[in-house]
C-alpha cells in the first residue's frame, strides 16, 4: 500500500496502549512498528472516508463498504457501464441494491487512492482473462453471491 520508506519517528503512547499494541502484533506474527504503521493508515483513511473498512490478511489488506463489497468492485462494475458518471451510478445502485451514497463513498475514496484500485482492477482481470484462457470453469460458490448482487446495504 505504501509507496514510501520508513520515517524515523519518535511517539510517545501509554504503556497500556503500547502492551496492547504489542500482544496484537504477536498474534498477528508482525512487529508492532508496521502493525502501527498499518493502523495509522487504515485510521486516517477510515476518517477521511466514513464507512470504509479494511478486509483481508496483512499481506492483502482491501479497502470495502462497512455494509458491502470491496471498493475496487464497484469501480470495477463502474467501469462496466456506458454514459456519464450519474447514470452509471444511477443504473449500478438499481442493478446492485447498493445505495447510490455508499457508491459515492467507493468512488470517492477510489479517487483518493487512484493508483491501488486500479492496479487491483487490472489484477483481478489478469486473473481472470488466465483462467478463461486455460479454460477453467469457476462456478461461484451457492452459499456467497457476488456482494453488488447480494442485499441492500442501506
Amino acid at each position: 500500500m505504501s509507496t514510501s520508506g520508513p520515517v524515523p519517528t519518535a511517539l510517545c503512547i501509554t504503556e497500556s496502549a503500547a502492551s496492547r499494541l504489542a500482544d496484537r502484533a504477536a498474534r498477528e506474527g508482525t512487529s508492532s512498528t508496521a502493525l502501527l504503521d498499518r493502523l495509522i493508515r487504515e485510521g486516517v483513511d477510515q476518517l477521511e472516508h466514513p464507512g470504509i473498512v479494511f478486509r483481508g490478511p496483512l499481506h492483502d489488506r482491501r479497502a470495502a463498504l462497512s455494509a458491502g463489497p470491496e471498493v475496487w468492485e464497484v469501480v470495477a462494475r463502474l467501469r462496466e457501464l456506458d454514459g456519464p458518471v450519474e447514470r452509471r451510478i444511477a443504473v449500478l445502485s438499481a442493478k446492485s441494491d447498493l445505495n447510490t451514497s455508499k457508491i459515492r463513498l467507493a468512488l470517492a475514496y477510489a479517487r483518493a487512492h487512484d493508483g491501488e484500485i486500479l492496479e487491483r482492477i487490472a489484477r483481478n482481470k489478469q486473473a481472470a482473462e488466465s483462467v478463461h484462457r486455460r479454460g477453467v470453469r469457476v462456478a461461484a460458490p451457492a452459499s456467497s453471491p457476488s456482494a453488488l448482487d447480494g442485499p441492500p446495504c442501506a
